[in-house]
């Protein structure tokens, strides 16, 4: 299996830079995985495409304003990116500069002429990461919401303005930890929420905080010889049951994002390989680096919901895993044809 079957040339205008005006006023081509049909729809039509059966599973993770700026006490400029909370006051982080700070280094972020920011202390290395600790006078969260900047992928090639701070987060988003948004929940908005609910369909919540690591490149041409990078999820008990009651009733579990998906499949292999004969899942917390790739036989998931990613990524690799190579990629032509906007802040699928 090689990187390159997971290539498309996309036309540079098709990347979105900037949200829909209205959250569900997106476009959403659906994709039937088995026939390979496609059809064209606004995305507030996902409420006819749902039964009173289904389960949607959301992740709830809320992205933390994780970018900031500044310099060494020494002088040299540095950029920070945060990458995971590791108590109330320490986190580990890139660090961008010309010279790598040291143990014991102080780094001054985002001071001003009315303002004297904060200050953080190195205090070591973890791999890639550098350890760092911030002022015991109050929560590394609080204090990322006041100086931090939304952290915007590097293919939004612009600085992240006052609007993204509430549209780079789902309006369910609780639990603050992801340096990346899961952006196909960023299509649902309250109306659309209360809709589905009226519906009667059953809505579920894992966390997965999204790291850096998901924009980071496939660097090995055989796909098998890629490592993924390592995030926290929380598949808790109530989802497992709400999943079990599913299966009874006959409904689908549909899965809001390829992290809704990463989060349920992983808690499926982490309770011993396989699920029992009603596909069921016991609760898990704790790290994953599973990779998805076409082989894969899903476990859980029965249709999700997603948006269009970029060429070459572990992401186009999964939904490939889940509709088949072909299906996804001419579905992606269909959808680069029809000038569908892409990415983060582009518009969404439902592969079912």
């Amino acid at each position: 299996m090689k990187l390159s079957d997971f290539d498309y040339d996309l036309p540079e205008e098709l990347i979105a830079h900037y949200p829909a005006a209205n959250r569900s006023g997106s476009r959403m081509l659906c994709l039937d995985r088995s026939s390979g049909a496609v059809s064209h729809h606004v995305f507030s039509d996902i409420v006819s495409m749902l039964r009173a059966e289904d389960l949607l599973v959301f992740n709830d993770t809320r992205v933390l304003p994780a970018r900031l700026h500044g310099q060494k006490a020494t002088g040299g400029k540095v950029e920070v990116l945060i990458e995971r909370l590791l108590s109330e006051h320490e986190a580990l982080a890139q660090v961008r500069a010309s010279k790598s700070p040291g143990p014991g280094m102080q780094l001054i972020l985002e001071a001003s002429d009315s303002d004297a920011g904060l200050t953080v202390e190195v205090l070591g290395r973890q791999g890639e990461f550098f350890h760092l600790r911030f002022p015991a006078d109050a929560p590394a969260v609080d204090l990322l919401d006041r100086y931090g900047h939304m952290p915007l992928p590097p293919y939004i090639d612009r600085p992240d303005e006052q609007a993204d701070q509430s549209r780079y987060q789902t309006v369910y988003g609780r639990n603050p930890g992801a340096v990346a948004a899961p952006t196909a929940g960023l299509h649902f908005d309250d109306p659309l929420l209360d809709a589905i609910k009226q519906r009667g369909v059953d809505m579920a919540f894992v966390t997965l905080h999204v790291g850096s690591g998901t924009f980071q490149p496939v660097r090995t041409e055989n796909v098998l010889e890629h490592r993924m990078h390592s995030e926290w999820i929380d598949v808790p008990v109530s989802v497992c049951e709400q999943i079990a009651a599913c299966r009874a009733r006959g409904g689908r579990v549909i899965a809001v994002g390829t992290t809704s998906v990463r989060s349920l499949e992983s808690a499926a292999l982490k309770a011993g390989g396989d699920i029992d004969v009603e596909r069921t899942i016991n609760p898990y917390q704790g790290d994953t680096d599973i990779f998805i790739y076409p082989g894969y036989q899903f476990q859980v998931v029965d249709a999700m919901i997603t948006n269009f990613h970029l060429p070459k990524s572990t992401l186009m690799m999964l939904i490939s895993a889940f509709a088949s190579r072909d299906k996804v990629m001419a579905a992606y032509a269909e959808a680069i044809s029809q000038r569908y906007r892409f990415f983060s802040y582009g518009d969404a699928m439902f592969i079912r």
